[in-house]
């Protein structure tokens, strides 16, 4: 398929900025693929979709305080360092990017907070790109604390807005676990512990993995061609309690729904010869457009996307892609909100 095939108009007051006032009470579209039905609904009804048996695969990463604001030495030129990942632990070198790039050269020192942190630029890898160690002599404990408290959360630069202190909760999954995400997935922002209690009340069984998203998720598709375009690896873990108990769920022809495209991608990177899920650890850069033949899953959550976005060709690859389009104009319609603080679509 061609890039373009994904191009829709969407005014900029579809944008959510801000999260709903609770999060179950995002509006849900429900896609059916076999009659075509669409549905409009509230997240919280996602319960009547679910039977004693279901698997819901949810991704716990957590989302860390990643874009840090600080100073130059010397000049005291103001800098901002956006941490991408941890290269080595033991010395507390990382890969980041820097603006403005063209003044933070290699050698410089950069101050954050009250000097609380410091940090030597050690190498250049692309035009914003920089690898950096922080100089830091305490327990790693003491420093995770300190980038904690000196971060910002890392909002998509979409939301033209300061980040706010309800963006530290809100910008996060209420089952996130495992620290390394620089943007939440966000399908997983609308359950809440009173949804998941009434869930498992159900027996519906909610399983976790993990794939820490990165910057990439964002990244605009800039070839006309898709089999040409090549996403960002990201790392993942599949349990192998998860792989167990969705493989048994398969096995009774029951529901597994992944919640949210990083979950997809983590399913779908860990199917083994006999088409089942197996337990698995390492990086992904599964790109997903249609047409694709998904393995694991047979039920999406997923926000409403960009328009020329990967996660966009995801759900349609899932959903269909005539239907989810079809779907798209009717949320445009409807006055659903899109993207990562938006309204959710089930796809069954």
């Amino acid at each position: 398929m061609k890039l373009s095939e994904f191009k829709f108009d969407l005014p900029e007051s579809y944008l959510a900025t801000h999260p709903a006032e609770n999060r179950d009470e995002s509006r849900m579209m429900v896609v059916h693929r076999d009659t075509g039905k669409i549905e409009h609904r509230v997240f919280k009804d996602i319960l009547e979709y679910f039977d004693e048996g279901d698997v819901m695969v949810v991704n716990d990463t957590k989302v860390f305080p990643a874009r840090l604001y600080g100073n130059k030495e010397k000049t005291g030129a103001k800098i901002e360092v956006f941490l991408l990942r941890e290269l080595n632990k033991d010395i507390h070198l990382w890969d980041v990017l820097v603006d403005p790039a063209r003044k933070i050269r290699v050698g410089n020192k950069l101050y954050f907070g009250d000097s609380d942190l410091v940090a030597e630029v050690i190498d250049n890898t692309t035009s914003r790109g920089r690898t950096i160690k922080f100089l830091f002599d305490g327990p790693d404990e003491e420093f995770y604390k300190t980038i904690n408290d000196l971060g910002e959360t890392p909002l998509p630069k979409y939301i033209k807005r300061e980040a706010e202190p309800e963006d530290r909760e809100r910008y996060q999954t209420v089952y996130a676990k495992n620290v390394g995400a620089v943007a939440a997935p966000t399908a997983g922002l609308h359950f809440t512990k009173e949804v998941l209690k009434r869930l498992e009340i159900k027996g519906v069984d909610v399983e976790p993995i993990t794939l820490h998203v990165g910057l990439g998720t964002f990244r605009p598709v800039d070839v006309e061609d898709l089999t040409k375009h090549k996403m960002d690896s990201e790392n993942f873990i599949v349990p192998a309690t998860t792989a167990e108990r969705v493989n048994k769920a398969l096995d009774n022809k029951k529901r597994v729904c992944a919640i949210g495209t990083t979950t997809m991608r983590a399913l779908e990177s860990s199917v083994s010869a006999s088409n089942r899920l197996k337990s698995n650890e390492g990086w992904t850069d599964r790109f997903i457009f249609p047409p694709y033949d998904f393995k694991i899953a047979n039920a999406l959550v997923t926000n409403f996307h960009m328009p020329e976005s990967t996660l966009l060709m995801m759900a349609a690859a899932f959903g269909g892609y005539d239907l989810i389009m079809k779907a798209y104009e009717e949320a445009i319609k409807e006055n659903y909100r899109f993207f990562s603080y938006g309204d959710v679509m089930l796809i069954l």
